[in-house]
């Protein structure tokens, strides 16, 4: 039996950039980009030493990569800086000084604007509370806050100070906190009351609380006052940030750290099993998230730019704080949900500020399709100029509407494929130079040597699809799991550890062109009679049939076949939801791709067991799909109720 994965989706639409968009652009032609991208990869050294010369250092580097302990890289070896005098002061030398930094939105409507001098003031003011409640270099801060400016800051004092950050999102359970406090022995806790969710409050205090009280690593809890929610005080532990922060005008000098210091932690999600601290270092990360904003957005200092998501989660720290702030662009932050207290906020928010580059993942353009065109055409979004999607593999028909509904079909989509631990964009396209085609990443960025293999490491024919991984180290790379270096080299360097080639985990396929689609994870690959198909591509299938919304594809133990295929559907308006449709569906999709991809099971569902960051859980739907009770952590499940319905009605 063959481990090719099969690729079935056929997708051969090209969309060239506009000539008002490539005139304007950092990189206009394909020639410009293969001339560089050829010189990252033969000649890294120079490549990212000549952008690095752009920061400001404390000391320079004594070399550029050296990866003599590899797989632990070491960029810019021997350099000191701090990452804030590059988000932060080094603009306050120019007219970005009076430029707005931060446009915050609260879900309840209020807003606060914040130019780089304010910003960096404020960051200022919490490095030196955090100084005086204890914090000092190398600590470990944890930050469970909802997307309020003092999230931002609070992520900013810690890099300023040395200290490093561990944001967890602020929809995780006390369970989850509790592990990660104690995996990072973080002796400080910032969070915040509540936060505001669909016009509802959640008590975040409550739910930290209950983490913290289990342990006694935590020294100090500090409370931003948001939403007025019920809490407690614990004396000698618990403070108000409003009573520590210091006044106006107080100076704290940048810590002098070293290019491989840490600058956060980042733990990946997962129910079971001890929390995977992903540990990023400072200089190369800086170079890498600086880098792919500045060519990949395209960013300008003119843009309005808006990236959805939390900080909680990787986007949010590359693409929503460190990166943007690199580059001196205006950021728009916003706290709540899409669709409070309509489903047009989005483009409202938009509307209101001038948003020029929109950054947002399939999962929330799913939505919007399915929320209806009226709520996109009630306001006037012309002032976007580029869009771009990240999070998971974006199916042909939601990046057409992007395209047509959202772009007005002239804004170019990067379709950025990166992770948690690569830190940066990897694969995507350029806006100024790529032929964009629905569904596909397209080509690696700057350094990033990108190979589809098989299970021995041997390139795959093209077309043929196989497993993802990157050949050469780059800079935004982790570097480590958090006291973990053997975990760290079996995660994801063991499997090719004679080529030295990290695994990314996802299955991807390259076409004639170089062209790479991405297929999903290697986990969600279904093995069905023999034929391995990728979820992503059943789920692009069912999603083109015009009843189909949202779909969701898992695997099951099946008797016959070894896994069975199960399809979660959720409708549009207006469609049925019978016995007579799940046989069409079925139909379908084995006329589309052939009969062996004949789902066993078609559920319709109202939602999909969704996280709060867009994620679907499919571990939750297979159990349903096996007929077994749901069993783990569900605290960071949307909606509940929903998932209860679903599993109820599957077992009728």
């Amino acid at each position: 039996m063959s481990n090719d994965i099969e690729v079935t989706m056929q997708e051969d639409r090209l969309f060239e950039p506009t000539f008002e968009f490539i005139e304007q652009a950092h990189i206009k032609s394909k020639g410009q980009y293969d001339a560089m991208y050829m010189e990252s990869i033969r000649s890294p050294e120079k490549f990212w030493g000549d952008i690095a010369e752009d920061f400001t250092w404390k000391k320079k580097w004594d070399q550029v990569i050296n990866w003599d302990d590899a797989p632990v890289a070491k960029w810019f070896d021997g350099a000191e800086l701090n990452i804030t005098e590059n988000c932060l002061d080094r603009h306050l030398e120019t007219e970005r000084r009076t430029k707005k930094a931060l446009i915050w939105e609260g879900e309840p409507g209020d807003t606060l604007e914040l130019t780089y001098e304010q910003l960096h003031d404020r960051v200022c003011r919490a490095a030196a509370m955090l100084r005086e409640q204890g914090v000092k270099k190398g600590d470990r801060v944890t930050i469970y806050l909802p997307m309020v400016p003092e999230l931002m800051i609070s992520v900013l004092a810690c890099a300023r100070i040395g200290a490093i950050h561990s944001v967890i999102f602020g929809g995780f359970s006390s369970g989850a906190i509790l592990d990660r406090v104690k995996d990072a022995e973080s002796a400080v806790v910032i969070t915040a009351d509540g936060g505001w969710r669909r016009g509802k409050t959640l008590g975040l205090k409550k739910i930290v609380d209950d983490a913290i009280n289990q342990t006694d690593i935590v020294k100090t809890c500090i409370v931003v006052q948001r939403a007025e929610v019920d809490h407690e005080m614990k004396s000698g532990r618990d403070i108000y940030w409003n009573d520590i922060y210091p006044a106006e005008g107080t100076a704290f000098e940048a810590e002098t750290m070293k290019s491989q210091d840490p600058l956060f932690l980042l733990y990946t999600s997962g129910s079971t099993g001890k929390p995977k601290g992903v540990q990023h270092s400072t200089a190369g990360y800086m170079v890498g998230t600086h880098t792919t904003t500045k060519y990949i957005f395209d960013m300008k200092d003119s843009d309005v730019y808006w990236c959805t998501a939390d900080v909680g989660w990787i986007t949010g720290h590359s693409y929503l704080v460190y990166g943007p702030l690199l580059n001196g662009a205006t950021i728009v932050m916003y706290e709540g949900a899409p669709n409070f207290p309509d489903f047009d906020r989005f483009w409202d928010v938009i509307e209101k500020h001038k948003v020029t580059i929109f950054y947002t993942a399939p999962t929330a353009i799913r939505a919007f399709m399915k929320w209806g065109n009226e709520h996109v055409e009630k306001h006037d979004i012309s002032s976007l100029r580029l869009l771009g999607t990240v999070g998971e593999p974006i199916n042909p028909e939601a990046w057409m509407w992007y395209h047509e509904k959202i772009g007005a079909s002239r804004c170019p989509i990067v379709d950025t494929w990166w992770q948690t631990e690569t830190g940066a964009i990897m694969i995507t396209p350029l806006p100024g130079v790529t032929s964009t085609r629905p569904g596909c990443a397209t080509t690696p960025f700057f350094g990033v040597d990108a190979a589809i293999v098989d299970e021995k490491g041997n390139e795959v024919p093209d077309g043929k699809g196989g497993l993802l991984v990157i050949r050469k180290p780059w800079p935004s790379m982790l570097t480590n799991i958090w006291g973990d270096l053997d975990r760290f080299k079996e995660v994801y360097w063991s499997r090719f550890a004679e080529q030295g080639y990290y695994l990314a985990g996802d299955g991807a396929v390259k076409d004639k062109n170089g062209y790479i689609t991405i297929l999903g994870r290697i986990d969600d690959v279904i093995n069905v009679s023999g034929h391995r198909l990728s979820t992503m591509e059943l789920e692009s299938c069912l999603v083109a049939h015009p009843s189909v919304a949202e779909a969701a594809v898992v695997g099951f133990e099946h008797d016959l076949k070894g896994e069975g295929i199960a399809a979660y559907v959720i409708v549009n308006n207006g469609f049925t939801q019978s016995e007579d449709d799940k046989v069409i569906l079925k139909k379908f999709i084995a006329g589309e791709i052939g009969a062996f991809a004949r789902p066993d099971q078609i559920h319709f569902a109202d939602a999909l067991p969704k996280t709060r960051s867009g994620k679907i859980m499919r571990r939750v739907l297979k159990e349903i799909a096996a007929g077994r009770d749901i069993e783990g952590d569900l605290s960071t499940i949307e909606d509940i109720a929903a998932l209860k319905k679903l599993a109820a009605s599957a077992k009728v």
